[in-house]
């Protein structure tokens, strides 16, 4: 059924079906389907709670009375842990319950205390931290105003990336918090790593199962949830699993010619896609691994490329699995562990072990799975065994930069390839690689949009400030795109860093452009490599603490995208500096600003 014959045929009122239509003007495929799942679940609940359809009667059948409430949470980076919390929440309410769901980013901490139960899905970002948007969340409740859960029951679901030292560190650091606030454990904590899929879903039917059997020992029935009926089904779908296949438009070096550094931007043709996005949000790409660096494994491990291999139920040659399947440079602690076992290496068994796992990182940081093949040989080695060590490839996240107000059908990315030497050999990164030397016009590319709900420009005349160095610039180019196409009224501040001026002021003419039109209010560079005491970003904000600070008081939104490690830190400490100077307030105050100015979205970081 269309959404016109929903109206046609009496369903909605003249007045909601206008409601319904405007709103579906403005809603992403993904929007869409979340929505649709939303108003499932809403029609569940009001069935369980025995209010009358349309018609006036009665739904039929006898309602479950939830005597606990049940709550989700989860804390996101990526979209994975939002992925999941969702599918969870679809599978409790067709048994009949009635969850609710949130973001840790929004939810109220206040309500900690009158939750009955919790299930908490959380990744983990970098070295241990948590979701950048999560981080008021993971203070309050690992902090002294944390109220006291007995009572409360909670089970945890950890995101993570073994790779990492902290593996699954947010979950972990959830679970042994709310256990030491006095909450009871459903179920221990599942740590996943990146091909999370199945733990992922064994602990979501474990747990499923747990609530639907206590629904039925209270002697009152569940009904399931009925489908509502969608007028966004028949909308595309292309995402992780299914990216669609974009045609690179354009490949251009934006950096001069004596630069030190390696900078492209990239147009995809998105047409027929049915893919939107908004500015802020991410394009994931599924690139495929360099063709030397497979035969690089293949020579090592004296393996045919035309090995066969049984992939979940599909065949595939060794050589196709490992050129788009597997992830072949970077080693994980999985790899070191089969390994270990094929070769009987000593020292790989150590690292293996518990008492190696402070070694392990070090190691893991210096030994691609190449290196680690040809530093411990094993004769004889099969296909399957080599596959097993290995994990799967994923897809790599750029923050798009462009707006599709400005570029319909399009988007836009701007990256610097990685590029370093290991054991005397170039190494490339697998994403960055693929795109600068061989992403020719008029190839294809794997691609689907992540959604960055927590980088979003704010209502239309709020003042902006964004912070950016290097390519963490991108999600800024589609800001101003977007409010120049849409004729916003509302001021603008960027602070760029880039090492050289000559060389390396990506988008100059651009952004000279919307200042001579009064799209861009103001901008302050940093060039680290020009003569002179090295100056960045930091120390622009520094110079204009005072406007600075007064944007802030007028209500402006403060962005900083790019660097996790060591730029944003330092934005960090500069953004809490400028506000204790300015304010005349103490450190512990300027603190608390900070962190209102975080838990009120008007602080929002995209960092990698």
């Amino acid at each position: 059924m269309t959404a016109r014959e929903i109206f046609h045929e009496g369903a909605l009122s003249l007045e909601q079906w206008q409601q319904v239509e405007a709103l579906a003007g403005t809603l992403t495929p993904s929007q869409a389907r979340w929505i649709s799942g939303y108003f499932a679940g809403l029609d569940a609940g009001l069935s369980r709670a025995g209010v009358a359809d349309s018609g006036g009667a009665m739904q039929d059948g006898p309602r479950a009375t939830p005597t606990r409430s049940l709550t989700i949470l989860y804390a996101s980076e990526t979209g994975n842990s939002r992925e999941l919390a969702g599918q969870l929440a679809g599978a409790l309410r067709e048994r009949g319950l009635a969850p609710e769901l949130f973001d840790v980013a929004t939810y109220k901490v206040r309500r900690l205390k009158e939750e009955k139960d919790l299930l908490l899905i959380a990744s983990t970002h970098g070295e241990g931290d948590p979701p950048q948007s999560a981080i008021p969340f993971f203070e309050y409740v690992e902090g002294q105003r944390a109220p006291r859960l007995e009572g409360v029951r909670f089970a945890v679901l950890a995101l993570g990336d073994s790779s990492y030292e902290k593996y699954c560190e947010g979950g972990r650091r959830l679970d042994e918090r709310f256990a030491a606030l006095g909450a009871t454990r459903l179920r221990d904590r599942v740590d996943c790593d990146i091909d999370y899929a199945d733990p992922a879903a064994e602990w979501g039917a474990n747990i499923v199962d747990l609530f639907a059997s206590e629904a039925a020992t209270t002697h009152v029935a569940s009904t399931p949830a009925r489908a509502a009926a969608s007028p966004f089904a028949a909308l595309p779908r292309h995402d992780k699993r299914n990216p669609f296949a974009a045609t690179i438009l354009e490949n251009l070096r934006i950096v001069g010619r004596h630069s030190s550094k390696e900078t492209r931007h990239i147009e995809l043709d998105l047409a027929g896609s049915g893919l939107d996005y908004q500015p802020g949000d991410a394009i994931g790409i599924a690139a495929h691994n360099d063709p030397a660096v497979v035969q690089q494994i293949l020579d090592a491990t004296g393996l045919s490329g035309d090995a066969p291999l049984s992939l979940k139920g599909e065949s595939a040659t060794l050589a196709d699995a490992l050129a788009g399947r597997f992830e072949i440079m970077l080693a994980a602690p999985r790899f070191i562990t089969q390994w270990a076992t094929l070769s009987g290496a000593a020292e790989l068994e150590h690292l293996a072990g518990e008492a190696g796992a402070s070694e392990r990182h070090a190691f893991l940081a210096r030994h691609h799975v190449v290196d680690i093949i040809r530093k411990y040989p094993v004769a004889g080695v099969d296909a399957d065994s080599l596959a097993a060590g290995l994990r799967p490839l994923q897809p790599r996240l750029y923050s798009i930069a462009s707006s599709l107000a400005a570029a319909p059908d399009e988007a836009h990315i701007t990256l610097s390839p990685v590029r370093y030497d290991l054991w005397d050999l170039p190494r490339t990164g697998v994403a960055s690689g693929h795109l600068a030397d061989r992403g020719e016009i008029g190839s294809q590319l794997p691609v689907y949009i992540q959604s960055n709900p927590h980088f979003r420009l704010p209502s239309d005349g709020v003042p902006i400030i964004m912070v950016g160095a290097g390519t963490g610039v991108a999600p800024y180019r589609a800001f101003l795109q977007e409010r120049e196409a849409r004729g916003v009224a509302g001021r603008s501040w960027l602070f760029f860093g880039e090492r050289n001026f000559r060389s390396d002021f990506l988008y100059q003419t651009e952004w000279q452009a919307w200042l001579d039109d009064g799209t861009l209010t103001r901008m302050d560079v940093a060039f680290s490599r020009d003569s002179g005491p090295k100056a960045y970003v930091q120390h622009r904000m520094r110079e204009r603490a005072a406007d600075l600070y007064a944007w802030l008081e007028e209500g402006a939104h403060f962005y900083v995208c790019g660097d996790a490690s060591a730029m944003a830190p330092d934005v960090h400490e500069a953004l809490i500096s400028i506000v204790e100077s300015e304010s005349g307030r103490g450190r512990e105050a300027a603190e608390d600003y900070v962190r209102e100015l975080q838990s009120s979205q008007r602080y929002q970081r995209d960092v990698y």
